[in-house]
């Protein structure tokens, strides 16, 4: 079963978790001191905030799916919604790992479609560094290239 995905790049990580924490009427399923994410089963949505993009706001949506069928599925679908779809397997970020498929809609915004693997220690393969962990794992690259993102 697909669930909707929303990541949205915040400026003050504390006071936007406590703002969704009492709109969504629950804690954050996995908190860190960069990142936050809610699994919500109503509506059935992966929602996401980090402070580590370069501008606020939506950063990207997307679906997450429960299997490497499903995924294969939706990759076809994207195939034929855009000829550009970039692969990524086994990317880790937001402290999972994850094979994923990127697309940018005909607006600009970009969709991730994954399917989560497992857990990773750090928000991103970015994070290994001093002077590459302000960084944002999510952001799509310059040039419509995409890097290792959230789930």
């Amino acid at each position: 079963m697909k669930r909707f995905h929303v990541h949205v790049a915040v400026p003050d990580l504390a006071e936007s978790v406590r703002f969704y924490s009492t709109l969504f009427g629950t804690e954050p399923t996995v908190l860190k001191e960069d990142y936050a994410k809610w699994m919500l089963d109503e509506p059935r949505v992966n929602f996401a905030i980090s402070q580590r993009a370069k501008t606020t706001g939506v950063n990207h949506l997307g679906f997450q799916v429960d299997s490497d069928a499903e995924l294969d599925a939706m990759h076809e679908q994207l195939i034929g919604a855009d000829k550009a779809v970039v692969a990524e397997k086994g990317a880790s970020c937001c402290y999972v790992r994850s094979d994923k498929y990127w697309v940018t809609d005909p607006a600009g915004v970009a969709w991730e479609t994954f399917h989560t693997l497992g857990e990773v220690p750090v928000f991103g393969s970015d994070s290994t560094t001093a002077t590459k962990a302000k960084s944002a794992c999510c952001a799509p690259a310059p040039e419509g290239a995409r890097t290792a993102c959230c789930a």
